[in-house]
C-alpha cells in the first residue's frame, strides 16, 4: 500500500483552524518531531521528572524486538509441537488489551492454539474460559508488568490449583518483579522479561503484546517491520503522528490563547504545574469509528488516550464502540477519528462519516491496511498521544489516579469477613436516574461501568442504552466492563475534567469461584472493586449511582433499565429534529446529579 493511500486527511471547520494552525506552528518551533525521534524527555517536563525519561523505551522497541523474534517463534513452535491447543492469557489493562486486539483481528490461525484473554474477576467469565479449554492441554500465560496486580495473581492461584504443573505456565513481567519470583518458585516453563522503560499502555510491540500473539500464530515480524512506517507519512510537513497529536490537543484545549504548547519552559510547562484544563468549547470527546476488520482496536485506543491524557483536570476522552448516529445527535464537544480498512471498503460507513464532516464536525481520517497494518497503527497512535500530552502540558506516561481505585479495593477487602458480606450501596431511584442523566448536556459525559460477564448480548444492550441517552441529551457515553476499565478510563474518570457522570451496573451469577489462599472469592473481589470505585468517585464529589441487575439475564435486565431511564429523563426537550443538542439552554444542564455516600 502506497504512502499516499495511507495519508491522514482532515476536515476541520473554519472556526477551529486558527487553534490547529497555532498548535502546529508551536510544534515546529519546539522541534517536537526531532526531539521525539531523539527520545528527548524534556518535551514533557524538566530533566529528571519521574516517569518520563524512564518511559521512552517504546520508541525503539520494534527494532529491538526484531532481534528477539526468532526466539519467540521457536518457543511458540515448541508449544505447538507438544500439542498445546489453547493459550489463556491472565492479564489486565496494558497486559491484555493489545493481545485482545490481535486475537480478534487475526482470528484463529491454522495450526496455532486458540488464544483466550481473561481480564475479568467475574466468576461466570472465569468458569466460561475454564469450560472452553482442557487444562492439561493449555498454556497459561500470566502477564503483569508490575508483577503485583491483584487480578492476574488471583487468576493464577485459581488455575494453578487445577493444574499444578509449572510446565503449563509462562509469565511476562518486568525483571525482578514479584511475578518473576513466583514463576521461579513454581517452575514456570518460561519467563519473558518486559522492558522496564515502557509503561503498560505503550507495550503493544513489546513482549506483553508479542508473546501471546506469536503463540496464537500471528506473524509478529510483519507487525514489527511495519511499525517504523508510522514515521514515514507526512501531513503539512509534520510526521503524521506529530501532526495528529498536535491537532487533537489543540481541538481539546478549546482554541488559541496564552501559553501555547511548547513555548516557554523546555517541556511547554511542567506536568502538573498549573495544567490549563479546558477552555469553553473544547472538542475533547475523541470518537473512534473503526473498520469492522479491526475489532477491539477501540478498546486499546481507549486505554492509551484516556490513561495518558486524563489527569490534572484536563484530557481527551476517547469514545469507543459507540453506535454511529446521525450528525444532529452529537454535541459540539466531538471530534471524529475514522480508521477505514483500505483492503475491505465499507461504502455505507464511508457515507455516514462524510455526513458528519458535511455537518461541520471535525473529522480526521486515518486509513489502515487491515490487521497486517496494526504494528504501524499501534506506533502511530503512541506517537500521537505522546505529542498530545506535550500539547496539553501534561506527562502522558504517568497515571497518578489509578492507585486510588486499587487502594479503595484493598480497604474494602481489609474489612471483609467471610459470611458477613460487603457494604451494600443503595440502588438508585428513578428520580435520581433522571437527575444523573436527564440533567446532563455536552460537555458532560456519562460513563457506564458494568461489573458483569462480558457478552455480545450485553454489548448490544449497552449500545441501545448509549444510543437512547445520546438521542435524548446529546451527551457522549463510554462503556466498560469492570474491573478492566479501572486500568483504562478509570484514570480519566478521576483525573480528567470534572464533567463525568457515572452509572455503575452490577450482576452476579449463581455460581462463585474460590481464590486459593485468599479469604474471599472472585465474586467478593469483583464486588469489592465496584464498591471501592463507587466510593472513590463520590469522595471526589462526582455524581455516581449504582444499579444491581437482577435475574439470570443481565442483558434483559439492562434493557429494562434502559426503559426506566427513558421514562425518567423524558423526551428530548425543545431540540428540533436533526438539530445539534442544546449545550447551554437545556433545563438542568450542568447540574451535579446526586452526590451521596456509598
Amino acid at each position: 500500500m502506497s504512502d499516499q493511500a495511507l495519508t491522514v486527511e482532515a476536515h476541520i471547520p473554519a472556526a477551529l483552524r486558527p487553534a490547529v494552525a497555532e498548535a502546529l506552528a508551536s510544534a515546529a518551533r519546539a522541534r517536537v518531531a526531532e526531539r521525539l525521534r531523539d527520545g528527548d524527555a524534556t518535551l514533557w517536563g524538566p530533566p529528571g521528572t519521574p516517569e518520563i525519561s524512564d518511559r521512552l523505551g517504546w520508541l525503539t522497541i520494534a527494532e529491538r524486538m526484531l532481534v528477539e523474534a526468532e526466539d519467540l517463534e521457536t518457543f511458540a513452535a515448541a508449544v505447538r509441537e507438544e500439542g498445546v491447543r489453547d493459550v489463556v492469557l491472565l492479564g489486565m489493562g496494558g497486559s491484555s488489551l493489545a493481545p485482545e486486539v490481535l486475537r480478534r483481528s487475526f482470528g484463529p490461525q491454522p495450526g496455532g492454539p486458540r488464544l483466550h484473554v481473561l481480564d475479568s474477576t467475574d466468576a461466570a467469565t472465569i468458569r466460561a474460559v475454564q469450560a472452553a479449554v482442557e487444562p492439561t492441554g493449555t498454556l497459561f500465560l500470566v502477564s503483569s508488568k508490575s508483577g503485583g496486580t491483584i487480578e492476574p495473581l488471583s487468576l493464577f492461584a485459581h488455575f494453578w490449583s487445577l493444574v499444578g504443573d509449572g510446565r503449563s505456565f509462562a509469565a511476562v513481567t518486568d525483571p525482578g518483579s514479584g511475578l518473576a519470583e513466583l514463576a521461579s518458585q513454581h517452575g514456570f516453563r518460561r519467563t519473558f522479561p518486559g522492558d522496564p522503560d515502557i509503561g503498560g499502555r505503550y507495550s503493544a510491540l513489546s513482549p506483553f503484546g508479542l508473546v501471546p500473539a506469536v503463540l496464537a500464530g500471528v506473524d509478529i515480524r510483519a507487525l514489527l517491520v511495519g511499525a517504523p512506517a508510522a514515521w514515514e507519512t507526512a501531513v503539512d510537513g509534520h510526521p503524521a503522528g506529530v501532526w495528529l497529536g498536535a491537532v487533537l490537543s489543540a481541538l481539546a484545549d478549546g482554541g488559541p490563547g496564552d501559553g501555547a504548547p511548547g513555548d516557554g519552559a523546555p517541556g511547554g510547562g511542567a506536568p502538573g504545574g498549573g495544567a490549563p484544563g479546558h477552555r469553553a468549547g473544547g472538542r475533547d470527546k475523541l470518537t473512534f469509528l473503526i473498520a469492522d476488520s479491526l475489532p477491539g482496536l477501540g478498546l486499546w485506543l481507549e486505554q492509551l488516550v484516556a490513561e495518558s491524557t486524563g489527569k490534572h483536570s484536563t484530557g481527551i476522552l476517547p469514545i469507543a464502540e459507540e453506535p454511529v448516529g446521525e450528525p444532529g445527535v452529537y454535541g459540539e464537544d466531538r471530534v471524529f477519528a475514522y480508521l477505514p480498512d483500505t483492503q475491505a471498503p465499507d461504502p455505507s460507513l464511508d457515507a455516514r462519516v462524510r455526513a458528519l464532516a458535511d455537518a461541520g464536525h471535525p473529522l480526521i481520517t486515518i486509513p489502515t491496511d487491515g490487521p497486517a497494518d496494526l504494528g504501524r497503527v499501534f506506533m502511530l497512535f503512541e506517537l500521537a498521544v505522546a505529542v498530545a500530552g506535550w500539547g496539553l502540558r501534561i506527562n502522558p506516561f504517568d497515571q497518578p489516579n489509578v492507585q486510588q481505585a486499587k487502594d479503595a479495593t484493598n480497604r474494602v477487602l481489609a474489612g471483609y469477613e467471610p459470611g458477613r458480606g460487603l457494604p451494600e450501596a443503595r440502588d438508585v431511584h428513578d428520580d435520581e436516574l433522571g437527575a444523573l442523566i436527564g440533567g446532563a448536556a455536552p460537555p458532560d459525559y456519562l460513563a457506564i461501568m458494568a461489573y458483569t460477564e462480558p457478552s455480545d448480548e450485553f454489548d448490544e444492550a449497552a449500545g441501545e442504552l448509549r444510543t437512547a441517552i445520546r438521542e435524548a441529551t446529546g451527551v457522549a457515553t463510554t462503556f466498560g466492563y469492570g474491573p478492566r476499565y479501572l486500568h483504562s478510563t478509570g484514570q480519566f474518570h478521576k483525573g480528567g475534567p470534572k464533567t463525568g457522570r457515572f452509572l455503575q451496573l452490577l450482576h452476579d451469577g449463581p455460581l462463585d469461584v474460590e481464590i486459593p489462599g485468599a479469604p474471599y472469592t472472585f465474586t467478593v473481589l469483583k464486588n469489592a472493586q465496584a464498591v471501592g470505585d463507587l466510593r472513590t468517585l463520590r469522595e471526589l464529589g462526582l455524581p455516581a449511582e449504582r444499579v444491581r441487575l437482577q435475574g439470570d439475564d443481565p442483558a434483559g435486565a439492562l434493557r429494562e433499565l434502559t426503559a426506566r431511564i427513558k421514562r425518567a429523563i423524558g423526551p428530548d426537550r425543545g431540540r428540533p429534529a436533526g438539530a445539534p443538542p442544546n449545550q447551554s439552554g437545556r433545563p438542568g444542564a450542568g447540574s451535579s446529579g446526586s452526590r451521596r455516600p456509598a
